[in-house]
Order: structure tokens, then C-alpha cells, then sequence
């Protein structure tokens, strides 16, 4: 008997599944609640599953996905969490031309059992909650900064009663965003580990709290990739190449196949580390005089940011610029 595979295609209200075991296909729908997952238990086990040898599979799609995919975990069901570029891609490669919640299940389930991905790591309670207070703390700040672009407005027009009351939501806004700072820095120290990693990505001359509060809060356990080049492609800073033949001559440039919170926030970093990270200030000096672009260099910037973060977290010891200097340890090299 072959691997019982589940597909899951996930939306806001429901869940689209499909069980797939020796060829044959079985559909359920249940909701995106917790009394769905018990009814997707229960469903399973009553198709005569074993949850140890089952093995789920659904995209990535954040806030939906992970609680089910927690769910399934915690069962000790074997989990993927699959980029939807790749299902979509399998998808085209089987030329499907309808597209339904169903079919898309049915899709997930075949690609599970065809390419076989990964394990997903289940983040710990620790992380999400940094992630949690890191995905609230942005979305206040982007509300700062809309209401900032609305002062600007309604002062170009002399509205003052309004520009009064614009300025009272900034300053109620500061105060909130302070308040999460605090907490965040306190989940940090709260925890042994997550402190612990925080220091050692400080110590790197670029990065500071805000940096390594992101990294831990989407990477989680830097350890748990097996070098320094398979962070770089969660993320999506490794080289994208685009070339064929001899008429295809295209740039390489960055995949951004990977986290996109992640790159925004090593974005600004790449740009201070250039100028005071010693070692990769002598890195984007070459690349300038080899005529790269400036915003090329602060693309190859953060990959090295990236080896560095898993170089002194996998090695537990913090930057020193001597000893990698000497070349002797950072993943992969720099």
C-alpha cells in the first residue's frame, strides 16, 4: 500500500480535501476551524488512515494555512508546506484547464505524492508570537506612515482642524509602536534561545535588534538548514541566472523565490553594512569597480548578510572580522 496522501486547498472559511491512496481519490470539505480539523481527523481515521503514515500536503499561504498545518503536526502527521509557484507549475506541467477549490486539492494531492517534498518545521509558540508582535508592529508603522502622508495634504490645504487631529493619531500611533518595541525586546530576553541567537545576529556590523527580531521571528531556528546557501534560497537572495543558447543574454539578478518580509528588512541593513561592516565594505568596493549597479551590490550584500547570520548562529560565536577574514568559517564562504 503506498503513502496515504492528503491534499489540502485552504481559503478563509474552508478547507478542500482530498485523500489520495493507491490511485484512488476521496473528497471532503471542512471548515478552516478548529471543529474541522477534529472533523478532518475523525474523517481520516475513518477511511482507515494511519495519521503516523499519512502525509499532508498544502501551499504556503500564512495566516490560513498554519493553524491546520499545526493541527496536523501536533497529530504526528508528517506536514508540507509547499510554495504555490511549484503546484501551479506542476499544475501546468499536467495541463489541467479547470480550476475549482476541488480540483485544486486533487492538484496538491498528486503533487505530494509525485515530488515527495519535505517536512515542514512546525514553529515554536516562542516564534510565532515574535511574529505576531513583528507582523503588528509593521502594519502600525504603515499606518504612520499614511497618516503622515495625509498631514502633508491636509496642511498644504490649511485644513487645521483636521491637521490637529491627524497629529493626535501620529502621536497616539508613537506611543503604540514604543510600546511594541518594549515588548518585543522582552519576548526576546524572555527567552534563553531566541536571545541567545538575537546577540550573536547583533554582533554582526549592519544588523541590530530590528533585523534579528525579523530574522527569528520568519526563520526561526537558523540551525535548522543545512548550509548557509539553503537559508539564502528560503529567503531569496541567491542569483537568478538567464541564459540560453546564444541569444539569451539576460542579467542575473535576484531569484526573490523566497520570503519577501525578509528581504525588506535585510534591505536597509546591506546599505549600513556596506559602509561599516569591514569586511563587506572591501566586497561592495570590488563590486563597484566591476561596474555593478548600486542596487546589484546591495542585492549581493544581503546574501552575504545571510551567510553571516548562519555563520555565527551555527557556530554559536559572535562576528570577528579577523577570523573571517583568514577565511576560515563562514558556510560556504562569503
Amino acid at each position: 500500500m503506498n503513502t496515504p496522501v492528503v491534499g489540502i486547498d485552504v481559503s478563509k472559511r474552508k478547507l478542500d480535501v482530498a485523500l489520495l491512496v493507491d490511485g484512488k481519490v476521496k473528497a471532503k470539505v471542512v471548515s478552516n476551524s478548529q471543529e474541522g480539523f477534529n472533523e478532518l481527523e475523525s474523517w481520516l481515521i475513518k477511511q482507515k488512515v494511519s495519521l503516523t503514515e499519512a502525509h499532508v500536503c498544502l501551499e504556503s499561504t500564512g495566516v490560513y494555512s498554519e493553524p491546520v498545518a499545526l493541527y496536523c503536526s501536533d497529530k504526528g502527521i508528517k506536514v508540507s508546506l509547499v510554495n504555490p509557484n511549484c503546484i501551479k507549475s506542476f499544475g501546468s506541467s499536467e495541463n489541467i484547464r479547470n480550476k475549482n477549490d476541488q480540483v485544486d486539492a486533487g492538484l496538491i494531492a498528486r503533487y505530494c505524492a509525485a515530488m515527495a517534498p519535505s517536512s515542514w518545521d512546525a514553529p515554536s509558540r516562542e516564534q510565532r508570537q515574535l511574529r505576531a508582535w513583528g507582523n503588528r508592529l509593521g502594519a502600525l508603522q504603515d499606518m504612520r506612515q499614511q497618516e503622515l502622508n495625509r498631514l502633508e495634504v491636509h496642511e498644504t490645504a490649511k485644513q487645521h482642524d483636521v491637521v490637529a487631529h491627524v497629529l493626535a493619531h501620529i502621536k497616539w500611533l508613537d506611543a503604540q509602536i514604543a510600546q511594541i518595541v518594549q515588548d518585543i525586546d522582552d519576548h526576546i530576553d524572555r527567552n534563553p534561545g531566541l536571545k541567545q541567537d538575537a546577540q550573536l545576529i547583533e554582533s554582526i556590523p549592519g544588523l541590530g535588534r530590528t533585523t534579528a527580531a525579523k530574522v527569528l521571528a520568519h526563520v526561526g531556528d537558523v540551525r535548522r538548514f543545512a548550509n548557509a546557501k539553503a537559508l539564502a534560497a528560503y529567503i531569496g537572495v541567491t542569483p537568478r541566472q538567464r541564459q540560453s543558447g546564444t541569444s539569451v543574454r539576460g542579467r542575473t539578478m535576484m531569484s526573490r523565490m523566497g520570503n519577501k518580509h525578509l528581504r525588506a528588512a535585510l534591505f536597509l541593513p546591506s546599505l549600513v553594512a556596506k559602509r561599516y561592516n569591514p569586511i563587506l565594505k572591501q566586497f561592495g568596493q570590488r563590486l563597484e569597480a566591476n561596474g555593478l549597479s548600486k542596487m546589484a551590490v546591495a542585492g549581493a550584500i544581503m546574501r552575504k548578510l545571510v551567510h553571516m547570520i548562519y555563520g555565527v548562529v551555527k557556530s554559536g560565536k559572535p562576528f570577528d572580522p579577523e577570523y573571517l577574514g583568514k577565511g576560515l568559517a563562514i558556510e560556504d564562504g562569503i
